[in-house]
């Protein structure tokens, strides 16, 4: 009996991966749009009056609430409030895999066509200082600029190190964190998403 409720628990189990129920979950949207003949990548610069990370360069997205029905519904949200864009006229393309920047925090992104036109004159400046695009021609052509930043662990003093073996000498794993930057013109894209930018043009040359 014991067996049998194990393994209905294990193969009803979906977690992406452990700690998903309790990390920060976000949604974001590729925005694609047909401008000048060409196809683009939509870009917003954050306003220079938000709480957390004023002027950098994002695409549309944000937490997912418990009221969203599932990713994809908090990324088109997110676009609206921001973007101004109707979710109804947004034709989703596909999803990229999860970006797992930690245990603690996880981004669900997906690629969307929209109007160029409603973008433009629809975002929401309480939000978003600026839009700007950057063709997908040369996004393809283009190799971003990679950055290593050495990550170590830094324990804080109630860390019961008389727990472990070797205690204060105990040898942490250190990591490489890579930073890609994509520069265009005047902007710079860079952080999580152009990690995200880079997975998708990735796909994209296949």
């Amino acid at each position: 009996m014991f067996m049998d409720n194990l393994q209905k628990r294990l193969e009803a189990n979906n977690a992406l991966f452990i700690g998903e129920e309790t990390a920060f979950r976000a949604a974001v949207l590729i925005p694609l749009v047909e401008h000048e003949g060409d196809w683009h990548v939509v870009f917003e610069v954050r306003s220079l009056t938000m709480r957390k990370q004023p002027g950098d360069i994002s695409f549309p997205g944000g937490r997912i609430d418990p009221e969203d029905a599932s990713p994809m519904a908090a990324a088109l949200r997110e676009t609206q409030e921001e973007l101004g864009i109707d979710p109804k006229t947004v034709r989703i393309a596909g999803k990229l895999s999860p970006y797992i920047a930690s245990p603690s925090f996880v981004v669900f992104p997906y690629v969307g066509v929209c109007d160029y036109n409603e973008i433009i004159h629809s975002y929401n400046p309480a939000e978003v200082e600026k839009v700007f695009t950057i063709p997908l021609s040369w996004l393809l052509e283009t190799e971003p600029v990679l950055h290593r930043v050495p990550v170590q662990p830094a324990p804080l003093p109630d860390f019961p190190f008389d727990k472990i073996y070797n205690g204060k000498k105990y040898k942490w794993g250190n990591r490489t964190q890579e930073e890609w930057f994509y520069e265009y013109g005047s902007y710079t894209v860079w952080g999580i998403t152009a990690r995200i930018l880079k997975h998708f043009i990735d796909i994209s040359k296949d």
